[in-house]
Order: structure tokens, then sequence, then C-alpha cells
């Protein structure tokens, strides 16, 4: 099971710092958005709320890849998974990749429960 934790725990990481790095540099063109869609992916461009969100992204893409309290980016990284998934079936109406994060990132946190213990009392 390490083995299945550490490639799951190297894909998800690659996969976020990737897509947080081309926030920035624009070397994956994003296909046009139009209706719904478009206007909230503007309003959280113009504000600069997705570049925060891409920092995070990055930041605990790197921690899981590095194996830095993974356990801990495991959880950091969950609500920016929700929302991500919220978005695809809510929003965009087209479930995809964040339903599949979400499963993957909800079944990491049980494999790695023992580290959270702490948390809950």
């Amino acid at each position: 099971m390490k083995i299945a934790n550490l490639i799951i725990s190297s894909l998800v990481g690659l996969l976020f710092v990737v897509f947080g790095v081309n926030h920035f540099f624009n070397f994956i063109p994003m296909p046009p958005m139009s209706g719904d869609t478009g206007t909230w992916i503007g309003i959280l461009v113009t504000s600069k709320f997705m570049t925060i969100v891409k920092i995070m992204e990055i930041v605990f893409g790197l921690m899981l890849l590095v194996n830095f309290k993974r356990a801990l980016a495991w959880f950091l990284i969950l609500p920016i998974i929700v929302c991500i998934a919220m978005f695809e079936v809510l929003i965009a109406k087209q479930p995809g990749i964040g339903l599949v994060l979400l499963a993957i990132n909800f079944f990491m946190i049980y494999m790695n429960r023992e580290s959270y213990k702490g948390m809950w009392g």
C-alpha cells in the first residue's frame, strides 16, 4: 500500500504543481469559456483570488511530491478539490477530474487516518 500511496501522491502533487504554475506562465492554453463558466472564472482571475489559490496548489502539490507532511497536505488541499468538484458539477455542468480527485483525496485521508487522531481530541 506504501507504493500506491507514493504513486497517487506523486501524480496528484504533480498535477497541482503543473496547473498551478500554468496559471503564471500559461504554457497549457485554456479553452475559451462562455456563459456562467466564463463569468465565474473572470471574477476569480480579476479579483486575484485565483492567484492565491494557485499559489496554495503549488505549495500543497510540492508537499505531496517531496513527502513533506504529506498527511497534512492531503487535508489542506481538500477545500480546493471540493471547490473544483463543485465548479464542475454546479457551474460548468461537466463533472470530470474534480470528482475523481475528491474520491482520491478522501481515500488518501482515510489511508492516513492515524495522522489525524490529534485533530479530533
